[in-house]
């Protein structure tokens, strides 16, 4: 029986064998019919929904997410947007006022390259406003975490503390740390990250999951761990999940999945483990993306491998023996090469499991066309492009050409799965649609685009964000529309909203 119907629209089914649609019939939580057929399907017991002329289009899919992160950021000591040192220590100040003695204080968001003074912070001004409290701050790319002496002495911090594999403390030259620890050396706060199993509630994450589908969120790829995933077995066992998951396994608990016999895709549509996330090096913001040349202006600096290149070898055949998929986050031009290089000997010894590499930020050349060779997914966010732009041009100089290089991707025959990052950036997929397409910030800079000849067409993007077209048979998840992106102009796609969104055939947001 057809429990839902929507009719008198302009759908857009992103499936190029039937790309337009005036009706569409849901059931079960699937498509069964378009057009006249989806009309003949209705039944008196089937909602109507009047599109009146307006676009609908299929569900979006965050492919790259911190999901419980963003969650629990509410929380925190939000940084995004200071620009100054001054105005992010004020921030933590106003939160110190707060604190009950010897309390964590947790922050996420600090971008020095935006403060006045575009220098890596040390502990000195945390000190001075918290003594008493221990004090992490996350830097917006989540590589670096900001600290002060009172969280060093928690954690048994000193200048014999050893810099750990893949990571960095950084030190005054009498060899005392500063108070930044950069990729593996945060591992020396273990559980004083500020997440535990006890910081996310049911109605935490409940909110977070109305906040995605108002935005026209109807799945997720969520890089996270244990945590995260008894967090949403929860939701799942009350059948309060209404946000398709997809959920990976880090690379710590690997061995101990494959052990007791998990394999690839294990779960149902909502809740599914599929592969193992893993670091080949850290961020460009924090001057730890492995690449094959220096940073301008960093000589004696290619960036940090964060896992030996061996044991990222070790993790993916374990992981591609058990049928699982295998995501890893790859931002410098040298840590793309030597996954693309695992990845080859893999497809050459016959594996054909999912491959990805995670961001795909900075690419040399000779290495683009690799992804549609080797069947690698390019899982991009977009907004870091825009974000990140001017940054890369002064890190990177004229390599930044093959930076976030989508539509040379897109060309080469790269499948490419777009996200958010967040909560490094927003979750607004809108944001991440028009970065593609315009290659421009919302204020409109660079203008004309940062690179403009890597622009992707709105369908393109949007190609990109979902996870599969309405045509009979697929997963019933749509969205219905403000305003026809396909048809307004690029620089418009910011004011969209989402006015309805639908998911395995039912409705779970209407704009108010």
């Amino acid at each position: 029986m057809t429990n839902l119907l929507l009719t008198n629209g302009k759908i857009y089914t992103l499936d190029p064998a039937r790309p337009r649609a005036h009706a569409i019939a849901f059931a079960s939580g699937r498509v069964i019919a378009l057009d006249d057929d989806a009309l003949a399907a209705r039944t008196s017991r089937t909602e109507i929904i009047d599109l009146r002329g307006r676009a609908a289009i299929p569900g979006l899919v965050d492919h790259h997410i911190h999901f419980t992160s963003y969650a629990m950021g509410i929380a925190r000591v939000q940084l995004d947007g200071a620009r100054s040192l001054d105005e992010a220590v004020a921030r933590v100040a106003a939160r110190v006022q707060t604190a009950q003695p010897g309390e964590w204080i947790f922050g996420r968001g600090w971008n020095h390259l935006d403060w006045t003074i575009p220098e890596f912070p040390t502990s000195a001004p945390l000190d001075a406003i918290a003594p008493d409290n221990p004090v992490v701050l996350d830097r917006k790319d989540g590589h670096s975490s900001w600290i002060n002496r009172a969280a060093m002495r928690a954690i048994h911090l000193t200048r014999d503390t050893r810099d750990p594999d893949g990571g960095k403390i950084d030190r005054a030259a009498n060899g005392e740390p500063t108070g930044t620890l950069r990729e593996n050396a945060m591992d020396l706060l273990d559980e004083k990250r500020g997440f535990n199993a006890a910081s996310i509630s049911d109605e935490m994450l409940l909110n977070a999951i109305r906040a995605a589908h108002q935005l026209g969120i109807t799945g997720i790829h969520n890089v996270e761990g244990a945590v995260s995933l008894r967090a949403f077995q929860s939701l799942r066992a009350q059948d309060k999940l209404t946000l398709r998951v997809l959920h990976t396994v880090p690379t710590e608990n690997l061995d101990h999945a494959l052990a007791i016999g998990l394999r690839g895709n294990f779960g149902d549509e909502f809740l599914r483990i599929a592969g193992v996330k893993m670091f080949a090096d850290g961020s460009l913001g924090s001057q730890t993306a492995w690449m094959l040349e220096p940073f301008i202006g960093h000589p004696d600096n290619c960036g940090i491998p964060t896992t030996p290149v061996a044991e990222i070898e070790r993790i993916a055949r374990a992981a591609v023996g058990a049928g699982m998929m295998v995501c890893t986050h790859a931002i410098g031009d040298r840590a793309n090469r030597e996954v693309l290089n695992i990845y080859e000997k893999l497809r050459r010894e016959g594996f054909t499991a999912s491959l990805r590499i995670e961001h795909a930020q900075h690419l040399h050349p000779a290495d683009i066309a690799r992804f549609a060779a080797l069947n690698v997914i390019a899982s991009m966010q977009p907004i870091h492009a825009t974000s990140d732009y001017k940054m890369a041009d002064d890190l990177l100089g004229a390599r930044a050409r093959y930076a976030y290089a989508f539509k040379r991707l897109l060309n080469s025959g790269a499948r490419l799965a777009f996200g958010s990052d967040c909560p490094v950036e927003t979750l607004d997929p809108w944001v991440g649609i028009h970065a593609a397409v315009t290659r421009e910030r919302a204020n409109g800079e660079p203008r004309g685009g940062w690179y403009p000849e890597e622009k992707l067409s709105v369908a393109e993007a949007v190609n990109a964000y979902i996870g599969a077209p309405l045509r009979e048979n697929e997963i019933g998840d749509a969205l219905v529309l403000s305003q026809n992106i396909f048809e307004i102009p690029p620089r418009e796609i910011l004011q969209t909203r989402v006015e309805q969104t639908i998911v395995g055939g039912r409705v779970v947001f209407t704009a108010e």
